[in-house]
């Protein structure tokens, strides 16, 4: 039976802020930095990928636009010493290096001289990239406690359903009932990925641009579906995560994709030690019960899911992606250290690789691709520490969540060009921070483990 801790002992601990000054860190901001982290994730994940800001490109998306004000919102805190946060964070220093990588690159493809389209391009990842930065220092260094921090996760979960049940819904009806959704001041931009046909049914993207997008989206969501499926405080919430868990599995089947069946099987490699064997046993009992079901809904889905990872040899899925590598390995030799700069690689003046380790690789040469895999390593380790340091199966088994999405991360960028697809980045963003966030409440140094943001202190 899961005990409930109605609050954390260590949340109750002050937090030094300046002079002699101390503050509970249970307060609630005037700006707070765990809701504007919730509000994002919901535009992100409920509003259609394609509804942009007027005169926008796809970087004019209401939830990138907001993780961009909370980059700047966070620059603003650094340089202002009366508002910055005390204590270190490893997570800084990892994004540091992959931010610094990516614009040397970006400053090396202006010297080799672009194109149009990939000046534009570089630009707009850069943009992109700042996004990102935000949504992970936000995390990282603004959320305050456990308490928070399990709020964000919640809202994470439910919106990550809701975009599960969409895709569900399109499969079962093969109606796109996202262009139904209309939402004032927003207009809609850029490919709708429609319908595709794939072993007798349909793979659908719910709100996002693509169908892989939507697996991997969805896998990095189910960890946290999970936790609080079996560490929820009471009863009743457990069965609603329990069914958020099902939204959120069979949302991914209904991709047919081999990307969200290697996430979801490295997720299990990572939680699957974490467990007792009674939930070994229970998850087993469940997962059999949703696959008999879905087989009995739909037997070609289940047919066809298990057929993705045929042979090798005459997969075309496989044989098609290989081909491609000498291209690619071209390319890299020709500038190997820094690439051909950042967002130069362009969909459609080059070929699409589906393999974002490559992408990296020509765009930002080998020292891109050492970063980038560093900015998952360091997320995998601080989440490792806070494992360690955790006294409760309800953080050790969150701790080993945060873990599972780091290694999905690092394996399925080579399934597909996975910073491309900005909801799959940016809830990663989300999930790396919060790498930082556990690291930082579990420190044992009381001046790290209570840090809090100085920003807007009052009620």
């Amino acid at each position: 039976m899961t005990t409930f801790t109605p609050y954390y002992s260590a949340d109750l601990e002050p937090s030094f802020v300046f002079g002699r000054t101390y503050v509970t860190r249970r307060r609630v901001t005037r700006i707070d930095a765990a809701a504007l982290l919730s509000v994002c994730v919901g535009l992100i994940l409920l509003v259609p990928a394609r509804l942009i800001l007027p005169g926008m490109t796809d970087i004019g998306r209401p939830g990138l636009v907001m993780g961009l004000l909370l980059f700047i919102w966070w620059v603003l805190a650094r340089f202002t010493p009366t508002l910055s946060m005390t204590g270190p964070q490893p997570m800084r220093w990892a994004l540091m290096a992959f931010l610094v990588s990516a614009l040397i690159s970006y400053a090396i493809g202006f010297m080799r001289g672009l194109t149009s389209m990939e000046a534009n391009s570089a630009d707009r990842v850069m943009l992109y990239y700042g996004v990102f930065a935000g949504i992970l220092l936000t995390a990282a260094d603004g959320v305050p406690n456990w308490i928070r921090l399990r709020g964000v996760l919640k809202v994470l979960v439910l919106c990550g359903a809701v975009v599960g049940a969409i895709g569900i819904i399109q499969y079962v009806t093969k109606i796109d009932i996202t262009t139904y959704l209309q939402i004032p001041g927003l207009e809609a931009k850029g490919w709708a990925p429609g319908f595709e046909e794939r072993g007798g049914g349909v793979r659908v993207a719910a709100t996002t641009t693509h169908y892989i997008e939507l697996a991997a989206t969805l896998a990095l969501i189910l960890p946290f579906g999970m936790h609080f499926a079996m560490h929820a405080g009471t009863r009743w919430r457990r069965q609603i995560s329990a069914f958020a868990c099902i939204c959120l599995a069979a949302g991914n089947a209904a991709t047919i994709s081999r990307t969200g069946i290697l996430a979801i099987i490295l997720m299990f490699v990572v939680l699957i030690p974490v467990w007792a064997w009674r939930t070994r046993y229970n998850i087993l009992i469940m997962t059999g019960v949703m696959l008999a079901g879905l087989g009995g809904a739909s037997p070609g889905l289940l047919r066809t899911l298990t057929r993705l990872f045929d042979d090798p040899s005459s997969n075309p899925a496989f044989t098609v992606r290989a081909d491609r590598y000498p291209l690619a390995f071209h390319y890299i030799a020709q500038r190997p250290w820094f690439g051909r700069g950042t967002g130069t690689w362009v969909a459609p003046q080059y070929q699409i690789l589906d393999n974002q380790w490559l992408v990296t690789l020509i765009a930002n040469g080998y020292i891109g691709a050492a970063v980038l895999a560093l900015l998952h390593l360091t997320g995998i380790v601080l989440a490792f520490l806070a494992y360690r340091r955790s006294t409760t199966p309800e953080d050790k088994h969150l701790c080993a969540a945060l873990i599972s999405t780091q290694l999905i991360a690092l394996v399925v960028a080579g399934t597909f060009d996975s910073l491309s697809f900005s909801t799959y980045t940016m809830i990663l963003a989300l999930t790396c921070g919060m790498c930082g966030t556990v690291w930082r409440l579990t420190h044992p140094a009381r001046t790290v483990r209570t840090s809090t943001t100085r920003w807007f202190l009052g009620n």
